[in-house]
């Protein structure tokens, strides 16, 4: 593969999701969750090019979740996780992410080291959400995960997307949301504010969505967000939906689904409103 090709995050995840697809039938072998340490390994062999990943371990990386280094002669690489992430899907996107960084941005840079924020930065326009949106399609395929979806969502079935593909349950979350027909709205928190959120395409095109990089947003009262006695409810919740969105209808309602991470100190909320739910204020002009 001649190494000057421009790979986008698309493009790459695309072809080893083909390689995949094909070792997979072949062998016989089960396809998901992806074996992301095999394929950072082979992955100069896949693409013709001469400066491999070699090494692959956990170490003590304080304050980042992974890490991509080149040796001085930036001819071997190694990817590093942080041995203090215990969960296996954090770990597998992690890697997935390094790899990302080694495919397309590696000419340009000799190190990379990322924080769990830059796990999570999917909308913004840099090399960690280049690296996150390859990350999302190596381990998701578009393909697969639709063939999954269901019509009926809640934090049950967002787990068992998360099982099959060997990620966190935000990461499926996320993924969801690209898929999804839904008004859907994903948001972790803490301490009462919203720390970022994330919208269906539905949902934007409705005005359901929040500012949370241009501004600070809390979480408002009388949601279950807000209620410290409720530490989860998988199933939702109909409550006003008026409480998120003070423009929507009076009469009109969300499900408000809600997971309070105790190890993480945050909490997960999914809202879901009817498809022909609109919030947008009154007299609205050109800012969406």
């Amino acid at each position: 593969m001649p190494e000057k090709e421009i790979w986008t995050p698309q493009k790459a995840a695309i072809r080893l999701t083909k390689i995949c697809d094909t070792f997979s039938e072949i062998h016989g072998t089960e396809r998901f969750p992806v074996n992301v340490g095999e394929l950072s390994l082979g992955a100069a062999e896949l693409f013709q090019w001469a400066d491999p990943i070699v090494k692959i371990e956990p170490v003590d990386i304080k304050g980042f979740d992974g890490a991509l280094i080149a040796n001085e002669a930036r001819s071997r690489w190694m990817l590093l996780y942080n041995n203090d992430l215990t969960s296996p899907g954090r770990i597998r996107f992690t890697q997935a992410h390094e790899l990302g960084h080694y495919i397309l941005h590696r000419l340009n840079r000799d190190e990379f080291r990322c924080s769990s924020d830059d796990m999570l930065s999917w909308e913004d326009k840099n090399i960690e959400s280049e690296a996150d949106l390859f990350a999302s399609y190596l381990l998701m395929p578009f393909n697969d995960f639709r063939k999954q979806l269901t019509p009926d969502i809640d934090i049950e079935v967002l787990r068992q997307y998360a099982i099959r593909y060997g990620v966190s349950l935000t990461a499926a979350t996320l993924k969801w949301l690209e898929c999804t027909e839904e008004n859907a709205v994903f948001i972790l928190s803490r301490d009462g504010y919203m720390k970022w959120a994330f919208s269906s395409t539905a949902a934007r095109r409705n005005g359901a969505f929040f500012r949370t990089q241009r501004n600070v947003v809390c979480i408002p009262e009388g949601s279950l967000a807000a209620n410290q006695s409720i530490s989860m409810e998988r199933a939702g919740m109909k409550i006003p939906a008026s409480i998120w969105f003070p423009h929507a209808d009076k009469d009109a309602s969300v499900r408000e689904m809600k997971i309070q991470s105790e190890q993480y100190e945050y909490v997960i909320t999914l809202l879901i409103l009817s498809r022909k739910t609109t919030v947008w204020p009154p007299f609205h002009g050109e800012d969406e």
